[in-house]
């Protein structure tokens, strides 16, 4: 069985920190934590579950920090989780198996990665595969100065494991801090960096963000640097920025840039949410129809089905048409449970 370094880099955590220790303590053949400058209870905490406590001076670089607490593991692989994050109960089996069965040949792991809001614990944002678990004694590099990233290219398994992320607001405001100091800094995102930029503001940014950010995107949605993908996004952030501030000629814009390619789930519900808030309830429900049923997601797994099957129940139940509100909201209990 192989034996797992927990790697973890933390500042002013002392309400989330203790309940993903708890989640995977038990899991973990060594905790390692490096502090980036604490003022609260994170340090207190940390002693409950290690002594392998380090502080790390804060650079805005988080592969630095990553580096740094990679370089005080002892075991076999290294595994990487935020503070935020929990291996919930259910998991722990699949993670037990992992351990016993992993072959030698894997050098890293990925696990499926579960975005649910504090206040909204039943529904899934977001997910997807990302890297939790790397071999130690192969000589990794963090590259990326936020939403970090291996430089090599090794033999990748994807297990069966799901973590789960709790995102909290500090977070957020830090990254989306992060990145437009870099864009201040006049910082070429690359590819990997402009999408996680375009995903954490359109899920996760206030209105405040999204008007900080439009502009950046704009100018990304027309740069021939970005592929079709890259601009998708953009454009799909500068229509929710421009809608939430009322500039509709922004809005259909961009929107019509996505449409004349392929409409994608959060286009659609942004032209669901514009309609529905104009009063044109039919027009509105053909685009959540379109979002839900004809379109796919590219950024907010919500907005290809829980956030338009809402959009629709709404807008039947203003139109005072209950038996058609009824049947999207069959579909949208279904998917809740």
């Amino acid at each position: 069985m192989i034996q797992i370094s927990l790697c973890m880099i933390v500042k002013n955590e002392e309400k989330v920190l203790e309940r993903c220790l708890d989640s995977v303590a038990d899991m973990m053949d060594e905790i390692v934590i490096v502090d980036t400058g604490s003022t609260d209870r994170t340090k207190e905490i940390a002693k409950k579950y290690t002594d392998k406590i380090f502080d790390f001076k804060w650079v805005d670089d988080f592969s630095a920090a990553r580096n740094f607490a990679f370089s005080h593991a002892t075991k076999d692989y290294v595994m990487t989780m935020d503070a935020d994050e929990v291996l919930e109960e259910s998991e722990k089996k699949h993670f037990r198996l992992l351990k016993e069965c992993l072959l030698p040949e894997i050098e890293i792991v990925r696990m499926k990665y579960v975005t649910r809001m504090e206040k909204d614990v039943d529904h899934i944002f977001d997910e997807e595969f990302r890297l939790k678990l790397f071999k130690r004694v192969r000589q990794f590099t963090w590259e990326g100065s936020i939403h970090e990233m291996i430089r090599l290219e090794p033999v990748i398994y994807d297990s069966d494991v799901t973590i789960t992320h709790f995102p909290q607001e500090a977070h957020e405001a830090r990254n989306l801090q992060n990145f437009r100091n870099q864009i201040r800094r006049g910082i070429h995102l690359n590819k990997r960096l402009h999408d996680m930029y375009a995903k954490e503001l359109y899920l996760l940014g206030k209105e405040s963000d999204l008007e900080e950010g439009m502009a950046y995107f704009m100018d990304s949605a027309m740069d021939e640097r970005r592929d079709k993908e890259e601009i998708t996004k953009a454009c799909c952030v500068v229509a929710r920025a421009a809608r939430m501030t009322e500039e509709p000629v922004i809005f259909f814009k961009y929107a019509s840039k996505v449409i004349a390619e392929k409409a994608c789930s959060e286009i659609c519900c942004e032209l669901g949410h514009f309609y529905e808030d104009a009063g044109d309830l039919e027009e509105a429900v053909t685009w959540y129809y379109k979002a839900a049923y004809k379109a796919k997601p590219i950024l907010s797994v919500a907005s290809g089905k829980l956030e338009p099957l809402r959009g629709l129940v709404n807008c039947y139940q203003s139109m005072g048409l209950e038996d058609r509100a009824a049947q999207y909201l069959g579909a949208l209990e279904k998917l809740e449970k």
